[in-house]
C-alpha cells in the first residue's frame, strides 16, 4: 500500500475520484508502470520451464517443440481480457468467478473448481519447495548424504521459513523487485546456453527444429505434454493472480470509478493499453525461457536417455550444464536452479495468499474492502501455505510427478476461466473498452483452443479416449 499523506493509506482496491491518474503514452512513457507482468514471468519461469518443459524435452526430444510454442501463445488473449475486466471494475478474479452461475449457496461453481485446482497445487508448489531444498542440499549438504532425508528435511524447513520471513510484509514493491532479480540472470544464461549448444557436442540444427513443428505427439509423451500445456506459458492460476497485481500496481485505481463519462473511458483505454504492453513484455520473457529449457532437455538429456525423476531431478537437470560446460558449471547451475525455482515460490506465496483471502471474502467470511482485515488474512496465509507445501513435499518427495499433477489440473481449470472471461465480458465490461477486431479474433481462437485442449485433458485423465 502506498501512503498518500500522514495517516492516509491508498488502498488500490478502493476506487476513488481522488486516485485517478492520466495514462502515459507510448512504450517509453509506459515503462515505469510495468510490473504485474514481471511478477507473472517470475512465477512462470520456474516449475513449468525448469521441471515440466525440460522433462518433456528429455522424454520426447524435439518432436513436440510445437506444443511448447503453442502453449505460450494460446492463453495470452484470455489473460488480457480478464485483466481488462479487472482494470475497469477494480475487482480481482475470484470475485468475478463467483458471479458466474450456477451457484451453490454463497459460492459459485467456478470457485468450487478453483478450490480443487488449489488442492492439486499443494502438490505442484510442494514440488517447487522440494526442488529448492534439494538444490540447497546438493550445494551445502547437512549430515553427509545431500539426498538423504536429514539434509533435505533441514533445507525444506529453512526454505519455507525463509520464504515466510522475506514475504511476510507483502509489500508490492518488494515482491516486484525480487521477482525481477530472481528471474533475470538465470533466464539470460539459460537462453545463451541453449542457443550456444550447436557449437558443443550436443549441437542441434535446423532439421531438429523443423522436426518439432510436425504437429505430432510421440507415444509415451502424451501425459507430459498435457501437463506442460497446463503449466507452461501463462496457466489458469497465473491468469487469475495477474488480476491482483494489476490492481496493486495501481491500474484500476488510476482509472477510477466508472461514472459513465467519456473521460473515464479514455483513461480506462489508456491504462488497458499499458497493461497490453506489460503482458507482451512478460510473454517475450517466458516464451524465450520456455523454448530454451525445452531445447536444452531435447538436445542434452534426450540423447543420453536421462529423464529427471524423484530427488535426483536436480542432479539430472544439472547435466544440461555440466555436459556442455564441464563439471565447474554444477555450482552455477545449483545457484541458478535456486533462483529460478525460488522465483516461482517468491511469486506464488503472495499470489496464492491473496487468492485464498479473496475466496474467503466471496463466501462472506471476510470483508474484502476492509484493508486491515484483508492484509491480516493475507499474512496468515503467507505463513500457512509454505508450511503446507513443504510438508507435502517431505511426505511425497517426487518433485516432477507433483509438478505434473498440478499442471494437468491447471489445464482443466483453464476451461472454467474461458467461460468466466466471456461471461464477464458480456455482462460487466463497458463495450467502449473492447479490443479491436484482430484482438477479438485472437480471443476467439484462444478460447476455442483452450476448450479443445481442456476437454482432451479431461478425457485423457479419465481414460475416455478411444484406443488407437
Amino acid at each position: 500500500m502506498a501512503t498518500a499523506g500522514p495517516g492516509v493509506v491508498e488502498d488500490p482496491y478502493h476506487l476513488t475520484p481522488e486516485g485517478v491518474k492520466e495514462p502515459p503514452e507510448g512504450w517509453i512513457g509506459s515503462l515505469r508502470y510495468f510490473g504485474p507482468g514481471l511478477i507473472l514471468s517470475a512465477s512462470i519461469v520456474g516449475s513449468g520451464e525448469l521441471i515440466a518443459t525440460t522433462t518433456l524435452g528429455a522424454q520426447a526430444g524435439f518432436a513436440i517443440l510445437w506444443i511448447v510454442i503453442f502453449s505460450t501463445l494460446v492463453k495470452v488473449a484470455v489473460q488480457i481480457e480478464l485483466a481488462r475486466w479487472t482494470i475497469s471494475t477494480g475487482q480481482p478474479a475470484l470475485t468475478g468467478y463467483n458471479k458466474v452461475p450456477p451457484r451453490f449457496g454463497p459460492i459459485g461453481w467456478v470457485n468450487v473448481l478453483w478450490v480443487v485446482m488449489a488442492l492439486s497445487k499443494v502438490l505442484q508448489i510442494g514440488g517447487i519447495v522440494g526442488g529448492v531444498a534439494v538444490a540447497f542440499s546438493v550445494l551445502i549438504p547437512i549430515g553427509g548424504d545431500p539426498l538423504g532425508f536429514r539434509s533435505i528435511l533441514v533445507w525444506t524447513v529453512l526454505v519455507a521459513a525463509g520464504s515466510i520471513a522475506l514475504l511476510y510484509s507483502n509489500r508490492y514493491g518488494l515482491i516486484e523487485r525480487g521477482a525481477v532479480l530472481l528471474v533475470g540472470v538465470f533466464t539470460f544464461v539459460t537462453i545463451a546456453i541453449a542457443f550456444g549448444l550447436p557449437f558443443t557436442l550436443f549441437g542441434y540444427g535446423v532439421g531438429d527444429l523443423a522436426s518439432g513443428l510436425s504437429f505430432q505427439i510421440p507415444a509415451g509423451a502424451l501425459g507430459a505434454a498435457i501437463a506442460m500445456f497446463g503449466i507452461t506459458g501463462v496457466g489458469a492460476d497465473e491468469i487469475t493472480f495477474y488480476t491482483y497485481w494489476c490492481v496493486e500496481k495501481g491500474y484500476a485505481r488510476w482509472v477510477g470509478p466508472n461514472d459513465g463519462s467519456e473521460e473515464w473511458a479514455r483513461r480506462a483505454r489508456g491504462w488497458v493499453s499499458v497493461m497490453y504492453k506489460d503482458a507482451f513484455l512478460s510473454w517475450v520473457v517466458y516464451t524465450f525461457g520456455t523454448l530454451a529449457f525445452f531445447i536444452m532437455g531435447a538436445a542434452v538429456l534426450n540423447p543420453q536417455n536421462l529423464v529427471p525423476e524423484g530427488n535426483e531431478m536436480i542432479t539430472t537437470l544439472s547435466r544440461m550444464y555440466t555436459d556442455t560446460l564441464g563439471e565447474w558449471a554444477s555450482v552455477g547451475f545449483l545457484i541458478g536452479a535456486i533462483a529460478v525455482l525460488g522465483s516461482t515460490l517468491w511469486a506464488a506465496i503472495p499470489s496464492w495468499s491473496r487468492m485464498f483471502t479473496n475466496l474467503l471474502a466471496t463466501v462472506g467470511l471476510l470483508d474484502w474492502q476492509d484493508t486491515t482485515s484483508r492484509l491480516r488474512c493475507i499474512r496468515a496465509f503467507t505463513v500457512i501455505l509454505p508450511t503446507v507445501w513443504g510438508a507435502a513435499y517431505l511426505f511425497i518427495q517426487a518433485p516432477v510427478i507433483m509438478v505434473q499433477i498440478g499442471g494437468v489440473m491447471t489445464g482443466v481449470f483453464l476451461l472454467a476461466v474461458v467461460v468466466c472471461v466471456w461471461y464477464l465480458r458480456r455482462t460487466e465490461i463497458d463495450p467502449r473498452l473492447y479490443g479491436g477486431t484482430p484482438f477479438n479474433a485472437l480471443l476467439v481462437l484462444s478460447s476455442l483452443a483452450i476448450a479443445l485442449l481442456g476437454v482432451y485433458s479431461i478425457l485423457s485423465v479419465f481414460n475416455l479416449l478411444p484406443s488407437a
